[in-house]
């Protein structure tokens, strides 16, 4: 737990309860300060700790909401904690750089924050860009999405959008405003849903009340959503967020299919269907590449020494060794039971074959610990890399040489 929470709450029976909840629903410490001088003191020796600060907006020494800016001043995301969100409260924090403003009134509001700071956590890991001709316009929407964690990209108009593209194919969410020169709104969206699905890529129109019927248009040509300009800081987030978490739904439902649960490698079907679609193109362009196919031995003997459970877990250790030791373009698959598929990648036959040679004796050689009890582990690994035959001859020839290592007496390493 390397990253923090500072609380900053006077009421120190909801202190307790938010720090107990933050502590064991996001696996964050939290430090608690029950006014800003203590805040200050926390801050002064821990400042570069804190993800982020819970902060009660009236505390016996700033009864106005000084905290804020005071730990704002730290570069310290912050979500305020008020017990009245009056108009006079959401103007004064509406254009704040800060996360949020949450009624702490029951618990529903009490685990909206939660939800929110997970968010947070996983807003870093996704590119999202602005567009829009308004260099105003543009630096408050960036800004907003920037205090939500995600990394901001920023073009004036379509044409520099799409440039953004041909170097950052990793974008998740495109906010775009449909007048602009060169190419407006309307025919980005067109261009873009040309490579990128719905499902990969959100995109939100911003138009006007006086747009009439371009909304509708915008949706019919792919856009994900709209919003009305000028829009809050609250309704764009709340947007910005509905989109990527339904990316996220997506993508979940999508690894169902496609990976195996219990050792999150590949399953057999994806595995195969990936090794395919790669080696059709890697035999084009002459780059070398090995499967491996791998059989945990004596299995059977696990499972009845110590249990189908202790047997899953040993599957899924050792899937994990060849994850942890294989390369992040390579792929890895449980191709069923105790058996597993690996490819090495763009590596020479000589490389590929050390590798699978030292597999072999580093999980020979570390027993696999399963609820503190070690347990001896060696596999069995038939090697094919022959470019010129058929797939599913392919797939035999490494079959064939997984028996040829059981028959020779297992614990080896034989290639076809």
């Amino acid at each position: 737990m390397s990253e923090k929470i500072l609380l900053v709450e006077d009421n120190k029976a909801l202190a307790k309860l938010l720090a107990k909840k933050c502590e064991a629903t996001l696996n964050l410490k939290v430090d608690v300060a029950h006014s800003k001088q203590e805040a200050q003191e926390l801050i002064e020796e821990n400042c570069n700790d804190y993800f982020i600060a819970l902060l009660d907006l009236n505390l016996p020494d700033a009864p106005d909401g000084e905290i804020v800016d005071y730990v704002l001043s730290y570069n310290i995301l912050v979500i305020v904690l008020t017990g009245n969100i009056d108009k006079k409260t959401k103007a004064l924090f509406a254009e704040k750089p800060i996360v949020d403003y949450v009624y702490k009134g029951n618990m529903d509001d009490v685990n909206y924050i939660f939800s929110m700071v997970d968010r947070l956590r996983k807003n870093r890991q996704y590119k999202v860009m602005v567009v829009d001709p308004s260099i105003a316009s543009r630096n408050r929407t960036k800004a907003i999405l920037a205090s939500q964690q995600f990394k901001v990209l920023a073009a004036a108009h379509g044409e520099e959008a799409l440039g953004y593209f041909e170097d950052n194919d990793d974008i998740s969410l495109v906010v775009t405003n449909y007048k602009m020169p060169v190419i407006d709104g309307m025919e980005l969206v067109l261009e873009l849903r040309k490579k990128h699905s719905k499902q990969n890529l959100g995109i939100i129109a911003v138009t006007s009340d006086s747009d009439e019927g371009v909304v509708a248009k915008f949706l019919k040509h792919g856009a994900n959503d709209f919003i009305i300009n000028p829009f809050s800081k609250e309704e764009l987030i709340c947007r910005v967020n509905n989109i990527i978490e339904a990316q996220e739904n997506i993508q979940t439902i999508a690894n169902l299919s496609n990976i195996d649960p219990l050792t999150g490698t590949l399953n057999r079907i994806c595995f195969f269907d990936q090794l395919d679609q790669y080696i059709s193109e890697a035999n084009k362009t002459n780059e070398p590449y090995m499967l491996g196919i791998i059989n945990i031995d004596h299995f059977k003997k696990i499972n009845d020494k110590y249990g189908h459970n202790i047997g899953d877990k040993v599957i899924a250790l050792i899937a994990k060794k060849l994850k942890d030791e294989s390369k992040g373009s390579d792929l890895v698959g449980r191709l069923g039971g105790e058996e597993f598929g690996v490819v090495l990648r763009n590596i020479s036959k000589e490389k590929a074959v050390a590798w699978f040679v030292k597999m072999r004796a580093k999980i020979a050689n570390e027993p696999v610990v399963v609820d503190k009890t070690p347990i001896n582990v060696t596999v069995s690994m038939g090697l094919a890399n022959r470019a010129d035959v058929e797939f599913e001859e392919f797939i035999d020839l490494a079959e064939e040489a997984l028996i040829e290592a059981k028959k020779a007496g297992k614990n080896r390493v034989e290639i076809a």
